[in-house]
């Protein structure tokens, strides 16, 4: 089936810095800068993309910094925590010791539906997780950065489960089978597992069932939309369509230029979006130094001047440094 959703696209969330969060993931998580561009909606505000090697779809987690937006706070009706996939369960005993030395805070390794996962936060207190494919099977994931710092065999490559956290859980498990097609695979307490097509670590769901917590606020620290592939325009148009039909609100058919979208709003604080895999991020910069230039859409193109007047000049240039691979 063309049409079906095939998983986790990318993971947009909002920081309070475009700078130190390009620190951390560049030379704490070795995850490649792939795309240094500009909120479409909002051309004061980056948007950056970290992803595998090539920017594949399913690997990147992107960011808005907009200008002196307040600390979101964590509670219910919200896209709690992204996962990234690690290799192995010994990368995460490598990741552990890591985060350790670096004084990122984490919980540890912990087992989750019977999956190795290693939890931890950033300096804005946005919720993450590694997670290990060892013995994972279903959609693959993508190839590390080359040459980033971190040893190819514990890096990571591409996205884990998003963690949903909600309070109409009978309401939000009806929109993910019956409108998008998930199928709940396990429970452990108040937190359930769904995937979709092939499966896998790439295709899933976690959403945690909370009716006590106060609704979450939208911020820094917080995940701003999750986006699920699909494979072309033609299965994009299915889902405008479907999702009309089934009478969500919704944006209709908006081009992002890097690949093609539709936005929904599933469920209170919950904002999906649905994604083609394609054109990608090597249509306007080399593969050697993506992410090195502010890049823009050719219908901001002519805006540049003006947009490079607004936004902050940051270095991204890392074609020219030999990163050693840490190995601790």
């Amino acid at each position: 089936m063309t049409n079906q959703l095939k998983g986790i696209h990318h993971v947009t969330a909002i920081t309070s810095s475009a700078e130190e969060n390009y620190k951390f993931f560049t030379y704490v998580l070795g995850m490649r800068l792939v795309k240094k561009t500009v909120n479409q909606d909002d051309i004061q505000t980056y948007h950056t993309f970290f992803a595998d090697d090539k920017g594949s779809a399913g690997t990147d987690m992107t960011f808005f910094d907009f200008p002196g937006i307040q600390k979101g706070q964590h509670g219910t009706n919200e896209i709690s925590r992204t996962s990234f996939r690690v290799p192995t369960d010994a990368a995460l005993v490598y990741w552990q010791k890591r985060f350790n030395r670096l004084d990122i805070s984490n919980d540890g390794i912990q087992q989750q539906f019977g999956v190795s996962v290693l939890p931890f936060v950033d300096f804005d207190g946005q919720q993450y997780q590694l997670i290990s494919d060892e013995n994972n099977t279903g959609i693959e994931s993508g190839t590390p950065w080359q040459k980033g710092p971190i040893p190819l065999e514990f890096a990571i490559t591409g996205l884990g489960p998003v963690e949903v956290t909600i309070a109409e859980f009978k309401n939000f498990k009806a929109v993910l089978e019956q409108a998008l097609q998930f199928k709940e695979i396990a429970q452990e307490g108040n937190t359930y597992l769904f995937e979709v097509g092939t499966g896998g670590n790439g295709a899933r769901i976690i959403v945690k069932h909370d009716e006590q917590s106060t609704p979450a606020t939208q911020g820094f620290g917080t995940v701003h939309h999750l986006a699920l592939r699909v494979e072309d325009r033609q299965a994009l148009d299915h889902w405008i369509a479907r999702m009309s039909e089934i009478g969500f609100h919704t944006s209709g058919y908006v081009d992002r230029f890097f690949f093609e979208s539709l936005y929904a709003r599933v469920a209170h604080g919950v904002l999906f979006e649905f994604a083609t895999d394609g054109p990608g991020f090597m249509g306007d910069e080399p593969y050697e130094t993506l992410g090195e230039k502010l890049s823009l859409p050719p219908f901001l193109e002519q805006e540049r001047e003006k947009i490079e007047g607004l936004v902050r000049h940051f270095d991204t240039v890392r074609s020219t440094i030999n990163f050693e691979k840490e190995y601790e």
